[in-house]
């Protein structure tokens, strides 16, 4: 049983979310208007200055707005990022215009300073260290599209300058999130989700952030956000779940998870996601599967969940057959999720004999070997399941056979790939101890004669030679 910990397995680029993911951008209908007319180039000092100087001092508070929402296009802009950063006493006038009085004025400055945080600059980051305490007040405040754009803002700078964490932490963002995550409001969840998010993907998050965030009331928060039924949304649903799987990735206390009933809220989401599948095409889940399927992996490799009981333990047939469902659907729709549900099956199938048990009597052997073509990785991992049934003794390797999975295997030791090679080497050997008709079957089909190309790979010489006396001896 393995952990799968990495954002994105090597393999399988582009199946997870990295670190560094797009900076967010509130979406509303104004603000994309905005950004649309405001690509235009590079804005210059003294233009700068003038719309600073508008901002600050005009005699009209339409004026004023309309200098700040024309200083915000320009900053869409890195130059102008750039060049306003070390324009001296820029940050003071915007600080000072997000802490005004005027809704209006606070609310540009605000989208003023989100348009910097998209910045991948450190320095640019850094420079709004002055107004990150104030983003973190407004979290408490009554505007929800105010927080949310807080929420993004705040997250964006997180990820790019630890000097922005080390001042933020002790300020209490932690409490804070876990006062927002009570909100009413979706948008201002998703949000919350994201800034999460991003907080506990930083190096210092398993030392320094993950041990307050499992002891506040977030992890309680994060599960029944992600509990099935008409009010999951999936937006929500998606941001919370990469949170548990940093948080699990982390290792810092996966049993409190377990304990509030991690296992059986992402056992029960999978079943739903299964049946959402079978209902339409279209559905968006598989945004969701990703960080589903990795959470209930890495759960399940710790040893907790054998002293765990009652509601925590996952529903054998049920979760074996929805995650088939879901294999088929990745299949036809996203084949690039097919490992992340391979890796689950292998977790479950490791030290479970019922899990197997169950991979047997829904007849799914077949269904599984199908998915052998795929690609080499998803190869591997279809061996490594059927080795973790094999290795269970006698009674399985029985119901594995007769069937076509002699044949296959004999196919496979023809892939070109010495781990896929070298992963159906174990199982033959697996079978061969077990059942020995395999063994006659093999040897009937040229076997021998496959075995007889990788006779000189170094790396598989001893298995091949391991093999070929079982074959011959049983």
């Amino acid at each position: 049983m393995q952990t799968w910990s990495s954002h994105s397995p090597s393999s399988t680029p582009g199946t997870g979310r990295g670190k560094h993911r797009p900076r967010a951008t509130v979406h509303r209908e104004e603000d994309s208007e905005g950004r649309n007319q405001g690509l235009v180039g590079a804005v210059e000092k003294g233009t700068i200055q003038h719309f600073l100087r508008l901002a600050q001092q005009g005699t009209e508070e339409k004026e004023r707005e309309r200098a700040l929402v024309s200083l915000r296009r320009g900053l869409q802009h890195p130059e102008t990022q750039q060049t306003f950063i070390w324009l001296e006493g820029s940050m003071r006038t915007l600080v000072g215009l997000l802490t005004s009085n005027q809704a209006l004025l606070q609310l540009e400055a605000a989208r003023c300073l989100h348009e910097l945080s998209h910045s991948e600059q450190s320095a640019v980051a850094e420079a709004c260290l002055p107004a990150t305490s104030y983003l973190l007040t407004y979290l408490s405040g009554h505007s929800s599209d105010f927080i949310e754009l807080c929420l993004y803002t705040l997250g964006n700078l997180i990820v790019e300058s630890e000097a922005v964490r080390r001042q933020l932490l002790p300020q209490g963002i932690v409490p804070a999130l876990a006062a927002c995550i009570q909100s009413p409001h979706l948008t201002v969840l998703e949000a919350l989700g994201y800034a999460l998010s991003q907080l506990l993907q930083v190096k210092e998050a398993p030392e320094m952030i993950i041990p307050s965030v499992l002891g506040s009331t977030l992890p309680e928060h994060i599960l029944r956000l992600l509990q099935p039924g008409p009010k999951l949304n999936l937006g929500v649903a998606v941001e919370f779940a990469w949170c548990l799987h940093y948080i699990i990735c982390s290792q810092v206390d996966n049993t409190l998870l377990i304990s509030h009933g991690g296992l059986s809220t992402l056992g029960l989401l999978l079943l739903d996601m299964a049946g959402a599948v079978q209902r339409t095409e279209d559905t968006g889940l598989e945004l969701l599967a990703c960080p589903v399927l990795r959470c209930l992996s890495n759960l399940l490799t710790e040893a907790a969940m054998e002293v765990v009981g009652g509601q925590n333990q996952l529903e054998d047939e049920r979760v074996v057959a929805a995650l088939f469902i879901l294999l088929q659907f990745f299949l036809q729709k996203q084949p690039s999720l097919l490992p992340e549900g391979l890796w689950l099956l292998n977790n479950l199938t490791a030290n479970s004999p019922s899990f197997c048990t169950s991979l047997l009597s829904m007849d799914l052997i077949e269904p599984l070997l199908q998915l052998l073509p795929v690609s080499n990785v998803v190869s591997i991992l279809v061996l490594t399941v059927l080795c973790n049934v094999a290795e269970k003794g006698p009674a399985y390797c029985q119901r594995l056979w007769p069937g076509p999975l002699l044949s296959c295997l004999i196919g496979t030791l023809a892939f070109p790939d010495i781990e896929v090679v070298g992963q159906s080497l174990e199982l033959l050997q697996l079978l061969f101890l077990y059942q020995p008709e395999a063994a006659k079957d093999f040897l009937q089909q040229s076997g021998l004669q496959v075995l007889e190309r990788h006779q000189e790979e170094a790396q598989l010489q001893d298995r091949v030679h391991a093999l070929q006396q079982t074959a011959l001896h049983q």
